[in-house]
């Protein structure tokens, strides 16, 4: 058997990855309990300085994340033990992070994140088309 036959890969549908055991897992500030990326919300501390904490719904803004179960009762438990200043660094306005838990996220399964609209070009791809 030759050394390729050794290396085959399976690739994976949507589906699958989603609910794989081997994603990531993170820690939920309020309750303190493990859970994979796709049930958690990914929270960071406002750029601009102040101390609001933002609601990361694409999982790709800059800088430390925290992140917490989309449920009332962890956001208590982390506004209780004062967890969002320790894991964010003096942010403690949870207003936006209270509104997205209220606004529901349906399904008790995992989070779905809303799809990106295509970018429209301004320009030609290439200066060929002149």
């Amino acid at each position: 058997m030759g050394r390729a036959a050794r290396y085959v890969r399976k690739i994976l549908t949507v589906e699958e990855v989603l609910h794989s055991e081997n994603q990531p897992q993170r820690t939920c500030i309020g309750c303190r309990k493990k859970g994979s990326r796709s049930e958690l919300l990914r929270l960071v501390a406002d750029a601009s300085g102040s101390s609001a904490v933002l609601v990361d719904e694409r999982r790709r803004m800059a800088g430390r994340g925290a992140w917490l179960h989309p449920s009332e009762s962890c956001l208590a438990l982390a506004v209780k033990r004062r967890a969002f200043g320790r894991a964010l660094k003096g942010a403690t306005g949870t207003a936006a992070v209270e509104r997205r838990i209220k606004a529901g996220t349906g399904a008790a399964g995992p989070l779905r994140i809303p799809p990106v609209a295509a970018a429209t070009t301004v320009q030609p791809e290439s200066g060929s088309e002149n």
